[in-house]
């Protein structure tokens, strides 16, 4: 459950009630939490479900975690391939 102080805040200045600001601090702290390897995964899973090839999801995966909150190290196309298929 997150932070009463930080639940008041955001109800207060979004017009949400405590329990729906609540659900998306929530949402976003685990969003945020997710590891390297969570995130590629998910959205490896993502972008085959909307029709994108190994090729280009992986070039896509190359980059996007360097732009997340906790920037994860470069990884290689190997590597991301490990973290998705074991």
């Amino acid at each position: 459950m997150a932070d009463r102080e930080l639940v008041e805040r955001v109800a207060a200045s979004t017009g949400l009630t405590a329990s729906e600001a609540a659900r998306v601090i929530d949402d976003v702290l685990a969003f945020h939490g997710e590891t390297t390897e969570e995130f590629v995964r998910r959205r490896h899973a993502e972008m085959q479900t909307y029709g994108a090839r190994n090729a280009e999801i992986f070039a896509a995966l190359s980059d996007e975690p360097r732009h997340r909150r906790v920037a994860a190290p470069q990884l290689s196309e190997r590597q991301l391939r490990r973290i998705v298929y074991g």
